[in-house]
C-alpha cells in the first residue's frame, strides 16, 4: 500500500520537498527585507554597543594599568623611605652610642676631679687637723712636761723661752725614740 499522498503527488507531477516558485519568491523576499533592516537597524545598535563596551573594558584597564603603575611606584618610594629611614635610624643609634660613651667618659672624668679634689681636700683637712693637734698636744705636752720638770728640778720653769726650749727638747727625743 503506498502512500495516497506520494501517490497524488506521483500522479500530478508535483514533488511535496520542493516548494513553489511563489513561495520561494515571497520567502526570499521576506528574508531580504528582515536581512536589510537586520544589517541596517540591529547590527548597527549592535556593534555601538559592543564598542561602547570594548571601549569602557579598555579604559578600565588603562586605569588599572595606571593605578598599578602608580602603586609600583608608590611602593618603590615606600621601600626607599623605608631603607633611608633604617639608614637614618642606625646612624642615630650610632650617634647615641657614641653620645652615651662621651658622657660616661666625661662623667668618669668629672667624678674622678671631684674625688681627688675632695681627697686633696680632705687630705688637707687631715693635715690642717693634724697640725691643729700637733700644736694642742704639744701645749698639753709641754704644759704637763713643765710642770713635771718643775716638780723634778724643785725649780719653776716660767720663763717662757726656757720652757719652750725645754719642751721641743723632750718632743724631740720622744720622735727620736719612736722613729729607733
Amino acid at each position: 500500500m503506498r502512500n495516497l499522498v506520494a501517490y497524488a503527488a506521483e500522479e500530478a507531477g508535483y514533488n511535496p520537498l520542493i516548494p513553489a516558485w511563489y513561495d520561494i519568491i515571497w520567502s526570499s523576499l521576506c528574508f531580504v527585507i528582515i536581512l536589510f533592516v537586520f544589517w541596517k537597524v540591529a547590527l548597527p545598535r549592535m556593534k555601538d554597543l559592543l564598542d561602547k563596551r570594548s571601549a569602557a573594558i579598555e579604559e578600565k584597564i588603562a586605569k588599572a594599568d595606571e593605578a598599578l603603575r602608580k602603586a609600583e611606584a608608590a611602593l618603590e618610594e615606600y621601600t626607599a623611605q623605608l631603607a633611608e629611614a633604617r639608614k637614618e635610624a642606625g646612624e642615630i643609634r650610632e650617634a647615641a652610642r657614641e653620645d652615651g660613651k662621651k658622657i660616661i667618659a666625661e662623667a668618669r672624668e668629672i667624678a674622678s676631679a671631684e674625688a681627688a679634689r675632695l681627697t686633696a681636700t680632705a687630705h688637707k683637712q687631715i693635715e690642717a687637723e693634724r697640725q691643729s693637734a700637733l700644736v694642742s698636744l704639744r701645749s698639753e705636752v709641754g704644759t704637763l712636761a713643765l710642770d713635771l720638770a718643775s716638780g723634778v728640778i724643785g725649780e719653776s720653769l716660767s720663763d717662757d723661752a726656757k720652757a719652750k726650749r725645754v719642751v721641743d727638747r723632750f718632743l724631740a727625743e720622744l720622735e727620736t725614740e719612736k722613729v729607733t
